[in-house]
């Protein structure tokens, strides 16, 4: 979704985490139906955490976000490019004539595997920018066309790091809400290890804090990154991409491919 290299494997997890919270009271009614669930659970405090936390909260809903490290952000607060969007009202105001087939057609020119996932992205990406400019009051005015874009489609304010900007506004949103009501709780150095699961239906999760296991019940919710920061000999890095093994990376050490681990564990 940002428009840096950093960042290649976060947009579909973005607008997947996000579109699929906004029927969070269909959501709410089936769980409730295999387990009594008052809040849902979300793993991860970046942008597409906190994008799930916060529309669970304007959908009616109660949350509570759980991120391993010491604060929240990810890897999205290091985003410098922008945030990518088509037929937004940006766009529109300028005079950029855009459409979910254009973005879709240039995703799968640039290489994406997984039309499914584009579909999702793509289509999404106009109501995901309007709705950060007008819930969030950022300003995301400015246009430019990165590489593989057929027109200026990567949005931005003034400011010097759009990532951080944008994260940083939906973490505040967030952090007001879990001070002046029980509505939303962030647990940070919390690290979510295990499914809890009630038949085939995921009802909780397992977190460590303070060397103490806690469970945590409701819907979860998966958003804690990819695994580019694992080196270990058992990770997923090793597994998928043994020859990148030997690189330096960007992602934060906190990208070890948790929320993948705990999903193929069930």
């Amino acid at each position: 979704h940002f428009g840096t290299s950093v960042f290649a494997s976060s947009p579909a997890r973005v607008h997947i985490v996000v579109r699929r919270v906004v029927s969070a009271s269909a959501a709410f009614i089936t769980m409730a139906m295999v387990y009594p669930a008052s809040q849902a659970v979300v793993v991860g405090g970046g942008l597409a955490g906190m994008s799930a936390a916060n529309q669970v909260i304007e959908c009616g809903g109660k949350v509570l976000l759980v991120d391993k490290s010491s604060f929240c952000g990810g890897n999205s607060t290091k985003a410098t490019s922008g945030i990518n969007g088509s037929a937004t009202k940006a766009q529109k105001a300028k005079g950029v004539e855009d459409s979910v087939e254009l973005f879709t057609s240039d995703t799968m020119k640039g290489g994406a595997k997984r039309p499914e996932v584009v579909k999702v992205l793509c289509g999404n990406s106009g109501a995901d920018v309007d709705w950060l400019v007008e819930k969030f009051d950022l300003d995301l005015s400015l246009l430019a066309r990165l590489g593989g874009h057929s027109v200026p489609r990567t949005h931005r304010g003034k400011e010097r790091f759009p990532g951080m900007t944008i994260t940083y506004a939906l973490i505040q949103m967030l952090e007001k809400v879990a001070e002046k009501t029980d509505r939303a709780r962030i647990i940070t150095k919390a690290r979510a290890h295990k499914l809890l699961m009630n038949g085939n239906a995921c009802v909780g999760l397992v977190y460590e804090k303070a060397g103490k296991d806690e469970n945590a019940y409701g819907p979860v919710i998966l958003a804690s990154g990819g695994f580019g920061a694992d080196f270990t000999q058992n990770s997923l890095l090793a597994q998928y991409r043994p020859d990148l093994m030997h690189l330096p990376t960007t992602n934060g050490e906190h990208c070890t491919g948790d929320g993948i681990k705990m999903g193929e564990a069930v």
